[in-house]
């Protein structure tokens, strides 16, 4: 009888278990859906501090929490520019980071200093007419497990499906949500100094493979290929330019599409007439007017100087 009810115990201990896991779950965001929409961005143009990360996004929990560290009360962000699908991981870039002010507000020169203290950079993104956006519940560590592996593929089949050049991809950590957002316009604007040399610097590796070629058009060199993995967008990009066949040239108006880019949109762009723009802007401002003027381009301040990780 004692071993009855032993065992009616065990196994009502691991019902209550299970029912407290599944609980657990559901608040961290398991059962919620996963609403994309295209229409104005969660937030305006920001200064973010960041550091710079080449290697597998998994390993990037480390700089948030030394950014939170130093002041627990900003806002955090990441910005990924490569598809962690196509891309090796050890090659993968971001940037991680806080955002020290939004909209006319500036960051405080104390601020920034204490940042620069250790070894985060300053630049600044602008607030782009039209994204694509989601959100999730940020409610436990398990959150943002979940958020990479349901709203990411989300994201990945409404661009795809809607043949949309939108990259790169930003989170941003705000109270109990995390904000996804994929510019539509001026994608280049949203790349740090460090992506742009690690382009200026494959564009050069280029050329130099080219001169190996002789007059006949046979390569001489040792056969080995180079791929560019990253094409910002230009800065100037806006609803006019995205029409079809726009977006199949990937990150910028080149030839060369990189199959490796959170920008893969098919055979042919949407313009922004054709979504369905949906939603509020930042704050609960209704949407912008897609000929509305876009804010002034980034650009990185003028800081006292620093005092990696």
């Amino acid at each position: 009888m004692s071993d009855l009810l032993l065992l009616g115990l065990i196994g009502a201990l691991t019902l209550l278990l299970l029912l407290t896991l599944l609980a657990f779950a559901g608040y961290s965001g398991l059962l919620t859906g996963v609403t994309v929409s295209a229409g104005s961005p969660p937030i305006r143009n920001i200064t973010v501090a960041y550091k710079f990360h080449v290697g597998a996004y998994g390993d990037t929990g480390r700089l948030f929490t030394e950014s939170c560290s130093i002041s627990p009360r900003l806002r955090s962000i990441a910005v990924y520019y490569d598809n962690p699908h196509t891309v090796p991981p050890e090659k993968c870039r971001c940037a991680v980071g806080n955002i020290l002010s939004e909209g006319e507000e500036s960051p405080s020169p104390e601020l920034i200093h204490l940042y620069q203290k250790f070894g985060f950079k300053i630049f600044s993104f602008p607030a782009p007419s039209h994204v694509v956006t989601a959100t999730f519940p940020y409610t436990t560590p398990i959150s943002i497990w979940l958020a990479a592996r349901r709203v990411h593929p989300a994201l990945d089949l409404y661009i795809k499906e809607r043949k949309l050049c939108a990259h790169p991809r930003l989170e941003i950590y705000q109270q109990d949500r995390i904000h996804f957002m994929c510019p539509l316009a001026r994608q280049g604007d949203f790349y740090v100094p460090e992506v742009k040399e690690t382009e200026r610097k494959c564009r050069e590796l280029v050329e130099a493979t080219d001169t190996q070629t002789d007059g006949t058009g046979a390569d001489t060199s040792d056969g080995s290929s180079v791929s560019l993995e990253v094409r910002p967008g230009s800065r100037e990009t806006s609803a006019a330019t995205l029409s079809p066949g726009a977006s199949n040239r990937g990150w910028d108006d080149g030839d060369n599409h990189s199959e490796h880019s959170y920008s893969e949109s098919g055979a042919s762009g949407s313009s922004f007439e054709e979504l369905d723009l949906e939603g509020e802007g930042p704050l609960g401002e209704p949407r912008l007017n897609p000929e509305a003027k876009l804010l002034g381009a980034p650009r990185e301040l003028s800081t006292p100087e620093r005092g990696e990780e």
